[in-house]
């Protein structure tokens, strides 16, 4: 119970900082944040939202993504990090949600992570951002944080989320993730962070902590 006091005043403090929080990928659709999302592993979000126009100008839904080769989305997605993969997941997931959901992206986390190339990163971000669904996405952003902060000590991203929801109120979940990945990308670097800026250092035990790192690895969509 300490410890859950202990979150609510670094929630706040969060909350006036980034007061409307929300996904950076451009998209109009669930299935167009699917696809931004997919493609954002290893790739910055800026680098994604300048690879989506030229996929959805052209091939908006899963029916007319699915109808081209996986060369071709290849081409579509080349400056992107991990290309070949994201291209034969792309074009799996698209042929799966246009003939198996109908053109409809599923509104589940467990039918979500059937999807070729989708892990509980992936799915979380489209529950939340897409169908307003309660959820927290753990990136190298989250997950950094999370342990900075003292919120968790596991190993994986996904043992942190389970943390995670554990800890934070269900109602914060989906703000929490924006309100860390927006701290962790304007004051709690990686390498060097700005404790003497932060707003909530005087409840990090791990102010000052210089290097850290963070996982790369434990799903297909970090």
């Amino acid at each position: 119970m300490n410890k859950r006091r202990a979150v609510r005043p670094i929630l706040r403090v969060l909350e006036e900082l980034y007061p409307h929080p929300t996904t950076e990928l451009v998209h109009d659709t669930p299935w167009q944040l699917l696809v931004a999302t997919m493609l954002s592993a290893q790739c910055t979000d800026r680098r994604v939202n300048m690879i989506t126009p030229r996929i959805f100008s052209r091939y908006p839904d899963p029916m007319s993504l699915s109808q081209i080769s996986v060369e071709e989305i290849e081409d579509l997605i080349r400056d992107c990090g991990l290309f070949h993969t994201k291209a034969r997941n792309l074009a799996a997931t698209a042929s799966m949600v246009a003939q198996t959901f109908h053109g409809e992206v599923p509104r589940d986390r467990p039918t979500l992570l059937t999807l070729p190339g989708v892990g509980p990163k992936t799915a979380n971000v489209v529950l939340s951002n897409a169908f307003g669904v309660d959820a927290i996405a753990v990136d190298t952003h989250v997950f950094r944080l999370a342990h900075r902060l003292g919120w968790s000590e596991a190993k994986t991203p996904e043992a942190t989320e389970a943390d995670l929801m554990a800890l934070l109120p269900k109602k914060t979940w989906s703000q929490a993730h924006h309100w860390l990945i927006l701290h962790g990308r304007q004051v709690c670097f990686a390498v060097r962070p700005r404790c003497e800026n932060c707003a909530v250092a005087k409840w990090c035990p791990k102010v000052s902590v210089g290097v850290r790192k963070t996982p790369t690895k434990g799903d297909a969509s970090l």
